[in-house]
């Protein structure tokens, strides 16, 4: 029998960075480099509800370019090389950072999606009917705290 229940204790930040399942913190949350698995191997979490969309790649770029491009600048100012070098340095600095942080990240953020239960935006719940109020009769007040002066 699969236990269903959330482990206490266990922190999107933890599980996501270790890509592990944010509900038993145990099975793995991928199936490749960036891939999210069809679920979990150990309780059975379905992963379907995740959708981190471009929001990882958005904190990568974000966190990575400034060092880079701070690095880059200082090179140029500093020593003026060759086009090339610039390739040579900055590009797999750049490369290499984005790379390393993509996949904790994403993992980070699909476990706060089930932690804090994030769903898409609606307007309106599917099953409730939004509350009507009677327009005010006229000469009433719009609030309903009695006539117009």
């Amino acid at each position: 029998m699969i236990d269903i229940t959330p482990t206490p204790g266990l922190s999107p930040m933890e599980t996501g960075i270790c890509c592990r399942c944010p509900r038993c913190g145990r099975g793995p949350l991928f199936q490749g480099y960036l891939t999210l698995a069809p679920r979990c191997r150990e309780c059975g979490l379905d992963f379907s509800f995740a959708d981190p969309a471009d929001g990882p790649a958005f904190f990568v770029m974000s966190i990575v370019s400034f060092p880079v491009v701070a690095f880059a600048g200082w090179l140029e100012v500093s020593f003026e090389p060759a086009l090339w070098v610039h390739f040579v340095t900055s590009l797999p600095l750049l490369l290499i950072g984005c790379l390393a942080l993509l996949r904790p990240l994403k993992g980070w953020i699909v476990c706060a999606q089930y932690i804090h239960k994030a769903a898409e935006a609606r307007l309106v719940e599917p099953n409730v009917k939004p509350e009507t109020k009677a327009m005010p009769g006229p000469g009433a007040c719009a609030s309903g705290s009695g006539a117009l002066k």
